[in-house]
């Protein structure tokens, strides 16, 4: 079982929910986890330093949010994903690549954190970078 709730709770930008539940899907089913109850909810600057204020005690927004609800290692995953729409035009730019690419990077980003993945030092980091660029092939 798997469900995927995507919510767009920016004030100007909509993201198609199929096209978002088929890549978390695909990266689940590639990382072998077939049972998932997920959330992602697309926002803008203001929410995502509200949400970084909140729990990560930081006063500036980021690019993406990864909530576990679960532990990555749990049958049933669970969690919360929140991609800064704001934040993913201004890197599309920055890294030259589409806005939509980059939305997909975040999503995936955000997935993986919630499977337990970290980018914490630079070999994690690659090996996160790594995961993204394949299961972003036929998205970008």
């Amino acid at each position: 079982m798997m469900m995927i709730d995507v919510a767009n709770a920016h004030p100007r930008y909509r993201r198609r929910r199929k096209v978002i539940q088929e890549i978390i899907r695909r990266v689940l089913w590639k990382e072998r986890r077939h049972h998932a109850d997920l959330g992602i909810v697309f926002i803008d600057d203001r929410r995502m330093r509200i949400l970084n204020a909140t729990y990560l005690k930081h006063d500036f927004p980021t690019d993406v949010l990864s909530f576990p609800l679960s532990s990555p290692r749990a049958r049933l995953l669970e969690g919360e994903i929140y991609v800064n729409l704001d934040q993913a035009r201004r890197q599309a730019k920055e890294f030259s690549v589409t806005f939509r690419g980059e939305i997909y990077r975040l999503v995936i980003h955000g997935t993986l954190h919630l499977l337990g993945y970290d980018d914490h030092t630079p070999s994690t980091r690659h090996r996160m970078t790594r995961k993204e660029d394949l299961y972003l092939k036929g998205y970008d």
